[in-house]
C-alpha cells in the first residue's frame, strides 16, 4: 500500500494566463467602444429615412432638406446629408436609400471598416 502524501494537483489561473485573458477582453472593449457610435449613428440614419419617408415631401429636393434638418437636430448623424440619399418611387410609394463607410483607427496602421447601407421600410 503506497500512500501519496504531499503530491496534490493545482488548480488555477497563472499570472501570464491572467494578463492574456485581460489584454484579448481590453481589446475587445477598445474595439467594442470605438464601434458602437458607427452602429447608433446608422440606427439614428435608418429611423429618420423611415420617418421622412412615412410623410413624404412632394419634390426629391424637400425630402434631401427634411433630411438635413434632421440631420441638424440629431447630431450624431456625421456621415451623410440629404445630397447623398438616392429617392425613387416604386409602386406609388417613396423609397429613399442611403449607403456609407465609416474608417476607424485602432492602432496605427490598423483601421477598422464598416459599410453601411439602408432603405427606408
Amino acid at each position: 500500500m503506497t500512500h501519496n502524501i504531499g503530491l496534490r494537483t493545482q488548480r488555477g489561473v497563472t499570472l501570464i494566463g491572467l494578463l492574456s485573458w485581460a489584454v484579448v477582453v481590453g481589446f475587445i472593449g477598445y474595439v467594442l467602444v470605438r464601434a458602437v457610435p458607427t452602429v447608433l449613428e446608422f440606427h439614428a440614419i435608418q429611423t429618420a429615412v423611415d420617418k421622412i419617408a412615412a410623410a413624404p415631401s412632394p419634390t426629391v429636393a424637400g425630402i434631401r432638406g427634411a433630411f438635413d434638418k434632421q440631420r441638424e437636430i440629431d447630431y450624431s448623424i456625421e456621415s451623410i446629408s440629404g445630397k447623398d440619399l438616392d429617392i425613387s418611387k416604386e409602386n406609388d410609394r417613396v423609397v429613399i436609400r442611403f449607403a456609407y463607410s465609416r474608417e476607424i483607427e485602432l492602432i496605427k496602421p490598423v483601421y477598422l471598416l464598416f459599410k453601411y447601407e439602408g432603405e427606408s421600410k
